[in-house]
């Protein structure tokens, strides 16, 4: 029993390696900064410092947690459906798409700060929903993909193209959302599960390449939230002008008299 629950930790120390080179470099950033521009009061550094061995030991179990439990959760997943239950595939692929958006923590952050930069004005609930319906959809489409051995650039053309689109329709700052959007969306959480799945899926049939036809989603989970976003940036524009115009009516109907 106790050798099962430390198989769970198989490889941390690799995993905390790459955690102390990513954030190595930005602690002795922090200290030259203090040195030299910063001059915070060293009660409030050693909180900076703690701080970011407090984020290396999360980041450090989140990622051992990614590779030992949701990659190999994600395959078999993928598998099983694959060859099981195909029907369920694409259902299936759409809520674990809406579910992993909803736990992504870029997501979250992303969320929080458009609610503060626009002062309310973007909700962010409205915005996670845009973001998490985006995200299940692309899902959804890559195990289409996946199933039927469509090649990846008859979505990625077409999808660009009206995100282009769609860019001249929104307003300015809908774009820089979106855009920031279809990053934050392929996030660890997004990634680890969703490419697995992908991986899974297509090794269980016999007719696909896990390399051509399991991979390549995280491209199209990159995009959906473009698109999503911008689409609800078209409506809320639409919603926009048609107040407008109601409430310039009573005014024109005043001039009149």
């Amino acid at each position: 029993m106790t050798g099962g629950w430390l198989d769970l930790f198989d490889g941390v120390g690799h995993v905390a390696r790459d955690v102390v080179l990513a954030l190595g470099p930005l602690l002795v950033l922090a200290f030259l900064a203090q040195f030299t521009a910063l001059r915070l009061r060293w009660r409030r550094f050693v909180h900076v410092a703690v701080s970011f061995v407090v984020a290396g030991i999360g980041l450090t179990l989140f990622l051992q947690g990614v590779n030992a439990a949701y990659v190999p959760l994600g395959q078999a997943v993928g598998q099983v459906l694959a060859a099981k239950a195909r029907a369920w595939l694409l259902p299936v692929g759409l809520l674990l798409g809406v579910v992993a958006t909803v736990a992504e923590p870029a997501v979250t952050i992303l969320r929080d700060e458009v609610r503060k930069a626009s002062a309310g004005a973007i909700p962010g609930g409205l915005l996670l929903v845009a973001l998490a319906g985006g995200v299940g959809a692309s899902v959804a489409l890559a195990l289409v993909r996946t199933l039927t051995g469509m090649p990846i650039w008859y979505i990625l053309v077409p999808g660009y193209a009206a995100a282009l689109i769609l860019a001249r329709r929104v307003h300015p700052e809908f774009v820089a959302i979106a855009f920031d959007s279809g990053a934050v969306a392929t996030g660890p959480m997004i990634v680890s599960f969703i490419v697995a799945l992908g991986l899974g899926a297509a090794a269980a049939l016999p007719d696909r390449d896990p390399l051509l036809d399991g991979l390549g989603l995280v491209s199209l989970v990159a995009l959906a939230p473009i698109l999503s976003v911008l689409i609800l940036g078209a409506i809320l524009r639409q919603k926009e002008r048609a107040g407008d115009e109601s409430r310039r009516q009573p005014a024109r109907q005043k001039s009149e008299l």
